[in-house]
């Protein structure tokens, strides 16, 4: 159980790993996450599922490395076994045919929006996807979303691959063609789906996004992943982590994922000391 069987680096810093666990690979659906230990005193961390084949029994997951706990993991081989997963956790993305769907994705974000792109398409919507990264380096996932959209979009900040810009940039130029868009998906770092949201409020389109706060345990326990929906208190684990993003205090949730900066980087510091001696 959750032996890895293949590993890819995608860039620098961003690994892709396929263990087995066929229990997970059956159940889990689109948009849903897992928790896991690297080692039986290590921290939980949630990362979402990208894809998994049933017959095989095989899960993936894609993660960038940026702190302890990843370090960890992108360091384990193809043999050697993630301790514990827990899984599936979290609703899984609502997927129907609403007609003209706009799907975005901001640098490692692409990994979790890549299982809800492909289910939107299978309900047969069509599907412009904009996927965006600081660099060309740090995109990940291109032929496979081209594969499976009507029409892909990538943007960089450097402007080293597709068009210069923000993935926002990119998205008000959609909805600058006069096409009705009937739904939009967005995946990515908090500032870049606080603008998505804004974009399409000023539109009045019907916007999810899938939240990423500080969470432990996973099945509202802890209450670490509170996040502020419509002026009410909900946890991104039990109640999400798929929300409507017109509803959402990205500022809050912000303030939340700087809580413990200090800790991760002094954490990071003592493991690269501990390599060196």
């Amino acid at each position: 159980m959750n032996k890895i069987v293949a590993k890819k680096k995608i860039s620098k810093d961003i690994v892709q790993l396929t263990f087995e666990n066929k229990e997970l690979a059956e159940v889990r659906k689109p948009g849903q996450f897992l928790i896991l230990r690297v080692h039986d005193k290590g921290e939980r961390i949630p990362l979402t599922i990208m894809g998994s084949d049933a017959d095989k029994g095989t899960v993936d997951i894609i993660f960038q490395v940026v702190g302890k706990t990843t370090t960890l993991l992108s360091e384990l081989n193809v043999g050697d076994k993630i301790l514990d997963v827990a899984g599936p956790l979290g609703n899984p993305t609502l997927i129907e045919n609403f007609g003209r769907c706009v799907v975005i994705g901001g640098g490692v974000g692409t990994a979790v929006l890549f299982p809800v792109l492909k289910a939107l398409k299978e309900a047969g919507n069509a599907v412009i996807a904009i996927i965006g990264a600081r660099d060309k380096d740090a995109l990940i996932l291109t032929q496979e979303v081209e594969a499976l959209t009507d029409e892909l979009i990538i943007t960089t900040d450097d402007g080293s691959a597709g068009k210069k810009g923000l993935v926002t940039d990119a998205l008000k130029e959609v909805i600058s063609r006069g096409e009705k868009i009937d739904y939009v998906y967005a995946v990515g770092p908090v500032i870049m789906m606080k603008f998505v949201a804004l974009t399409t409020k000023e539109h009045k389109i019907k916007t999810e996004v899938s939240l990423n706060p500080i969470m432990i345990d996973g099945t509202g326990m802890c209450g670490g992943c509170r996040v502020m929906i419509s002026g009410k208190e909900k946890f991104a684990c039990v109640h999400g982590p798929d929300f409507d993003a017109h509803e959402v205090n990205f500022d809050l949730l912000m303030q939340r994922l700087k809580m413990f900066k200090g800790k991760e980087n002094k954490s990071m510091e003592c493991h690269c000391k501990n390599k060196e001696n």
